[in-house]
């Protein structure tokens, strides 16, 4: 019971950031872009085979790296929504970005579920983006704010701070793209 053994791991490990739904928007064409999966940390991932035909939560929950992630959306109860939604694109915050932030802003937001919903949903895209929609995209997301994306080639960043580390990693129902900060919707 590979799900249950990923939920169950996910209970222990310390959350935050994905979302359920989300509309769209557009994006401008890119400089040469990746057709595979990108970037300087996905040699550093370590995956488990098969997560392409795993719904996105069971899939981020494959790669260790993204444990506090996976953890945040049981805590959020956004699981089930996100694994019930098509064509998602997550940015995807791994360890190393929630130790960015502070012990007690961590602990205020996994208090409160309402915000904790909030935060991960900025973090999701209801529809599936592109390698080339990432040199000038602007998104709206499921939390219902603008996410914008830069770059070219191999390198992007996320609202101009949060670097995509790993990009275009695949699940059944989402594209996932693995970033270094966690990002903040806007007041």
């Amino acid at each position: 019971m590979r799900t249950a053994r990923a939920t169950g791991a996910a209970l222990v490990a310390v959350p935050l950031a994905l979302g359920g739904l989300a509309s769209q928007s557009h994006a401008q064409e890119a400089s040469p872009s990746p057709s595979g999966t990108f970037g300087p940390g996905c040699s550093s991932l370590s995956q488990k085979a098969g997560t392409a035909r795993d719904k996105v939560v069971e899939a981020a929950a494959a790669y260790p790296e993204l444990s506090q992630l996976v953890a945040a959306t049981v805590r959020a109860r956004l699981n089930s929504a996100l694994d019930g939604k098509p064509d998602i694109t997550v940015f995807a915050p791994d360890n190393q970005a929630f130790k960015k932030v502070s012990v007690s802003q961590l602990a205020a937001l996994l208090k409160n579920e309402g915000q904790l919903k909030k935060v991960l949903g900025y973090h999701v895209v209801g529809h599936r983006i592109t390698p080339e929609q990432l040199s000038k995209g602007s998104f709206t997301t499921v939390e219902g704010g603008k996410l914008t994306t830069s770059g070219s080639g191999t390198h992007f960043k996320v609202n101009g701070k949060a670097n995509i580390v790993c990009g275009n990693i695949k699940a059944a129902n989402a594209t996932i793209y693995v970033i270094d900060a966690v990002l903040r919707p806007p007041s």
